[in-house]
């Protein structure tokens, strides 16, 4: 979502071994992708977050093919790890136990990771009341960060939920996820 150019860097990557082909220059044998990868590789990054993308199929695809399981099972997994997140991030004393700069970072990206994931695998999804998590302090976790730290994952709750624009969602939790 924030290196939409990969996707046009692949294709002229593409583009210049398939010349080199019709010209008859040797390709560099382990610089070489061959067409069926370099298919699958484009087609992974057409969509605008490929990594969230195959996460939240292959959850989705677990918990379709794992009847026995409880759907409750995952959802309240995701749940939990978003909570856990929220609270490490919002209460300082956790927060002042973090030895390394990128732990605020890791948890940021983890919360909204399995916020997404939760979304898009409960059947109501992560907005909904009776969502078990807190959409509007995970929202707020977020702003209390520097804009330039979060504006893409903030985009990402924006943009690839599956539910922020039901008619179900809260307005209160709507209007925090307004551009600003």
């Amino acid at each position: 979502m924030t290196n939409p150019a990969i996707q046009n860097d692949f294709s002229y990557y593409r583009r210049t071994l398939s010349r080199m082909r019709l010209n008859n220059v040797p390709a560099e044998g382990e610089n070489e992708v061959n067409n069926e990868l370099a298919n699958r590789i484009s087609l992974f990054y057409a969509d605008a977050t490929p990594m969230l993308k195959t996460l939240s199929d292959g959850t989705t695809k677990f918990v379709s093919e794992n009847k026995n399981l409880p759907i409750e099972n995952t959802t309240d997994c995701l749940s939990t790890m978003a909570s856990v997140c929220k609270v490490m991030l919002e209460t300082q004393d956790y927060r002042s136990r973090f030895t390394s700069e990128e732990t605020v970072p890791f948890c940021l990206r983890v919360m909204v990771g399995v916020i997404i994931l939760y979304d898009h695998v409960h059947p109501v999804g992560a907005f909904a009341k009776s969502s078990k998590i807190d959409m509007k302090g995970c929202i707020k976790v977020l702003k209390d960060e520097p804009q330039n730290n979060v504006e893409g994952l903030l985009n990402a709750l924006r943009y690839t939920t599956k539910h922020l624009n039901d008619e179900s969602t809260n307005k209160t939790i709507k209007s925090m996820l307004q551009k600003d």
